[in-house]
């Protein structure tokens, strides 16, 4: 027997409550799937370089490009930089902030750019590495931007035609969490911006 309207209507409101209910529940674990489905972290492995992105003000990706270098990792770190940075390169001032927190000028290899994404960056940084007969990388930039990085990198490295292999080296943001980022404004914006980019790039925007 089919339901008259009102049932029906009562049956859509039950289903919409149910669905409300159960989201709010598992509200935690959804988003923490959410804050963690921007991360992938290879771990670090021998390279033949690092390859510090820009766009991290609290120096946490040069400080760990210096921490690959000084482990043996890799013999230096290419550090990517952008003008416009109060007159200079991104890439100066953080090479001088980690040699301030102890690391050597020489492991580091200042690369000055004008890139303003992450995909600019890689059309720039991957033929100096070809050039370099560079075969293998540690990408090393924020957790929140591990996965999309290294989708632009090996996607720019395929189109190249190149086979060099990527790994990924996730370090902390001090304004992301993933377990808990839906806790801070700033942590809202980084989740905000990261999926934004991710989704906008998947339909070619």
């Amino acid at each position: 027997m089919a339901l008259s309207p009102p049932a029906r209507f009562l049956r859509f409101l039950l289903t919409v409550l149910l669905i409300a209910g159960i989201a709010a529940v598992s509200r935690d674990w959804w988003l923490r799937a959410i804050g963690g489905a921007l991360i992938h972290d290879d771990g670090p492995a021998k390279a033949d370089i690092a390859v510090v992105l820009a766009g991290d003000y609290w120096g946490n990706r040069i400080v760990k490009g210096a921490e690959l270098v000084r482990l043996g990792y890799v013999p230096v770190a290419l550090v990517s930089g952008p003008s416009g940075f109060y007159g200079q390169y991104e890439c100066e001032a953080a090479i001088r902030y980690a040699v301030r927190q102890g690391s050597r000028p020489e492991w580091f290899l200042p690369f000055p750019d004008n890139a303003r994404s992450t995909e600019e960056e890689a059309w720039a940084i991957l033929p100096e590495l070809h050039r370099r007969d560079t075969h293998r990388i540690l990408l090393v930039t924020s957790d929140y931007h591990t996965r999309r990085a290294l989708r632009i990198f090996r996607s720019t490295e395929r189109k190249l035609g190149g086979q060099m292999e990527i790994r990924v080296v996730a370090t902390p943001d001090e304004e992301f969490h993933p377990d808990s980022w839906w806790r801070s404004r700033q942590g809202q914006k980084i989740a905000l911006m990261e999926w934004t980019k991710t989704l906008s790039e998947a339909v070619g925007l």
